[in-house]
């Protein structure tokens, strides 16, 4: 399912998946808050995986590259509610209410927003509206984006220091983030937006830290880390190509052969 448009102004969307397992990778240009209403998600960041299910509610910062993986469960469809949070409203909104800033914790390791019944009760009011044909009315997102905040900052204060915090996307260490990132399938020009970089810096600067072009360099890691998964790890080749970034099944294979000198497929799994 494409995500909507959610630069300029709040958004409420369902994702509903029916009878298959569904993978894809985000970038979101705002924070989204989603609740689980039944199915499983799997979210990575970098080599950090995270499991949820049904009656989980899930805090996703804006601008963190992550790998989404949403899967039916006993027959019911993966099946949840999205909003995405405007930087305008969270603004006014934390004017008057305290930021929690001493919370240290990488919110890839740890879900921010706890379970509450409050929560339960305010996703299940917005399950009529899907009913409708037409989008929600702004006016209606703004009053239930106002609800939401209010509700998580009364359950679980550790989110205001995500929800709360106003930085600019600056430069950040790019040996590190490729080393965490590079299994994920994104042009360049994003790989250096997420880094602070412009497209030029970006080549520059990688040049120097590992002596490659970004290309071969990312073409290697994501080979070596396939070839790892086939031999140590026992995978099937099918679970394999697009987890480490190919978006093909067939330019995996050629890349693996040419590298290695043999086909993925020769590799046994048990």
């Amino acid at each position: 399912m494409k995500i909507p448009n959610v630069t300029d102004k709040g958004k409420v969307f369902m994702t509903c998946i029916m009878d298959k397992q569904f993978t894809r990778e985000n970038i979101y240009p705002q924070h989204i808050v989603s609740y689980i209403y039944s199915g499983k998600l799997t979210l990575s960041y970098g080599k950090n995986a995270l499991t949820f299910t049904a009656g989980d509610t899930i805090l996703v910062p804006k601008n963190q590259l992550s790998r989404s993986v949403k899967t039916p469960v006993d027959g019911q469809p993966f099946k949840c509610v999205s909003m995405a949070l405007p930087e305008e409203q969270l603004r006014k909104f934390y004017l008057n209410h305290p930021i929690l800033e001493t919370w240290t914790e990488n919110i890839s390791k740890q879900r921010p927003i706890k379970s509450h019944h409050l929560l339960e009760s305010f996703f299940a009011s917005l399950l009529p509206y899907f009913d409708m044909q037409d989008e929600l009315p702004d006016a209606i997102v703004s009053i239930k984006i106002q609800e939401v905040l209010t509700i998580i900052d009364t359950v679980d204060k550790r989110a205001s220091s995500i929800l709360g915090t106003f930085s600019e996307h600056g430069k950040i260490d790019l040996e590190k983030y490729m080393e965490e990132h590079f299994m994920y399938n994104l042009p360049l020009e994003r790989f250096a937006f997420l880094t602070g970089r412009s497209l030029t810096t970006f080549k520059s600067d990688f040049k120097k830290i590992f002596n490659n072009t970004p290309g071969k360099w990312l073409t290697e890691k994501r080979l070596n880390l396939a070839h790892h998964k086939l031999t140590a790890e026992k995978q099937k080749v099918t679970d394999v190509y697009h987890s480490v970034g190919f978006e093909n099944l067939s330019h995996f294979s050629f890349a693996f052969k040419k590298a290695f000198g043999y086909s993925p497929s020769n590799i046994k799994s048990d």
